[in-house]
């Protein structure tokens, strides 16, 4: 994304890819739990690694990470709406714009950050 990019344009287009990404994730669930049904492998004793039930569980942590990204990232943009992204919610100062850059839903500067 283009510097000149408004914060607007930068959580739109992080947004999409998040989208993007949340959706493979959820297709890979699927073919996951898809597999797992027509097993008859027993998760519990395979003495193969990583069992079905804990890649299936590996996924869906990650899984509920990027929605909660996508929570922040709707948060952000509705920020944006009302005027105030980029405005501290502790002490009303504005937010750097380096730390904007490196972390787009800081809804803290990095004196209130905790």
């Amino acid at each position: 994304m283009p510097p000149e990019a408004t914060p607007a344009e930068r959580l739109l287009a992080e947004r999409a890819a998040l989208l993007e990404r949340l959706a493979g994730m959820e297709a890979d669930m699927g073919r996951l739990v898809e597999a797992s049904q027509d097993s008859n492998a027993d998760d519990e004793h395979d003495p193969e690694g990583q069992t079905i039930a804990y890649e299936r569980s590996q996924l869906a942590a990650l899984t509920d990470g990027q929605r909660e990204h996508l929570a922040e990232l709707d948060a952000a943009l509705r920020r944006v709406d009302d005027g105030s992204y980029g405005v501290c919610s502790v002490c009303g100062q504005p937010i750097p714009a380096g730390r904007l850059e490196a972390r787009p839903t800081a809804r803290t500067c990095v004196r209130h950050a905790g």
